[in-house]
């Protein structure tokens, strides 16, 4: 096989014959070669092979100091002992049985324990499935057809929320798909994030047909966009007085933001939460539960269908059972945010140096440099330059530190994250923007 290198203008020349050995074979398979779209790495992305704490080693022999993460549910880092043991004992058991498990009612009490706007709860198996069940389910509670979202929120890959939507959507420049008939969201409403004037004028506008508004507390998928002070305390009040259902999208920020999400960070209570990610401890898992009195709606209790074969599963529910339980015994949130707030601290100090034109901003242990100025909504986001970034994105990545390969994706960073990863980040990220 030819010898293939990446030549990118740095000190170094970055190995990945067999990574594009894969690629090339991939696109054969798989539509872009991925089975997620903002894997699509141009050229080419490189392939994991194994991955061990903060680390994350691919085919060709590199290693990187990870951020990205899997997209957020890794706060312990990756293959992290206890949850691999818990994994292990349940394996010995069966991995499914399509019954009910006494795991879902421990899972289940803790989880209303810590967020105390949910009573009752689902278990189903993707964040994408949680708001898609929540959204059906505001529906046939309120008995009205319209949803308002926020531009460049993503809420999945379901056809009443993929208008423009964030993530790879917004990466790849398709923030409509086709496939969805123009019927599937015209009851789809927008406004933009940290607008509490626009939020409120559509919301009294169309109050009599308008079943919820859905929401990222925190938007994590157009880069990362916090809500400005006093937002979201305005969105509960205008959800409330209309007597609109508020769905927080917490897929992201439960369990980050704080153990119970955003809505303890921030002091609000949603009537319905998605969570995912972190909730299924590397495992896939979705939730969607809120007030006892719009759950009860659910099947079998109510008229509004929803099942899973999967749904429930022992595996991701030990993975997530354990994971939220090594968090409250050894307050990772603390550990996590404090690394966190050393690494942005640091470089932040590499920006001022360099002089360079970007932004970089930060919530618990999510982070974001922005190629251009911190947005406050996702048409701010879509004026940030991609493609600078996705050259600094190599540039890292030569010097064994991969971030999200978008501008449009989060940083996280991990219980697993040491004081030499946090230096090492720190020294990589300077020598990059003096390169740049």
């Amino acid at each position: 096989m030819e010898k293939i290198l990446i030549q990118l203008p740095k000190r170094l020349v970055m190995k990945l014959e067999k990574s594009k050995a894969l690629y090339e074979e991939a696109v054969k398979l798989l539509p872009g070669g991925v089975s997620s779209p903002v894997r699509a790495i141009k050229p080419f992305p490189f392939y994991t092979a194994k991955a061990e704490g903060s680390k994350i080693y691919d085919v060709d022999g590199n290693c990187y100091i990870d951020y990205c993460l899997a997209y957020g549910p890794l706060i312990l880092g990756h293959a992290n002992p206890v949850v691999k043991s818990a994994l292990m004992e349940q394996l010995e058991k069966g991995w499914l049985y399509g019954t009910p498990i006494e795991l879902e009612v421990k899972y289940a009490k803790l989880i209303t324990k810590l967020y105390k706007s949910i009573e009752m709860l689902r278990f189903v198996n993707t964040g994408s499935e949680a708001t898609m069940s929540a959204i059906r389910l505001a529906r046939g509670f309120t008995g009205r057809n319209k949803i308002l979202k926020i531009e460049g929120s993503f809420h999945g890959s379901h056809d009443a929320v993929l208008v423009k939507a964030g993530s790879g959507a917004t990466t790849h420049g398709i923030p409509n798909s086709a496939g969805v008939p123009p019927d599937f969201v015209k009851h789809t409403l927008q406004v933009p994030f940290n607008d509490v004037e626009a939020l409120a004028e559509v919301v009294e506008k169309n109050r009599d047909d308008l079943a919820c508004v859905i929401m990222e507390p925190v938007m994590g998928n157009s880069s990362l966009i916090i809500p400005e002070e006093g937002y979201l305390k305005e969105v509960r009040k205008i959800t409330a007085e209309n007597d609109v259902l508020l769905i927080f999208d917490e897929v992201i920020t439960g369990f980050r933001l704080a153990l119970g999400g955003a809505q303890e960070f921030y002091g609000i209570e949603a009537d319905l939460t998605t969570l995912g990610k972190i909730a299924g401890g590397g495992l896939p898992i979705g939730i969607f539960g809120g007030r006892r009195e719009i759950m009860e709606h659910v099947a079998p209790s109510g008229n509004v269908y929803q099942a899973g074969t999967f749904s429930g599963n022992p595996l991701s529910l030990t993975a997530g059972y354990t994971t939220v339980k090594f968090m409250i015994e050894n307050k990772v949130i603390d550990v996590v945010n404090r690394t966190t707030e050393e690494l942005v601290k640091g470089l932040k100090d590499q920006i001022e140096d360099s002089n360079a034109n970007l932004e970089i901003d930060s919530i618990a242990s999510m982070f974001c440099v922005y190629f251009g100025r911190k947005p406050k909504n996702y048409a701010d986001a879509l004026k940030l330059d991609k493609d600078r970034y996705m050259k600094f994105f190599w540039k890292m990545l030569e010097n064994d530190v991969f971030f999200p390969p978008s501008q449009f994706e989060t940083c996280f960073v991990s219980y697993a994250h040491t004081k030499e990863d946090v230096e090492k980040t720190i020294e990589a990220f300077g020598l990059c923007l003096r390169e740049l």
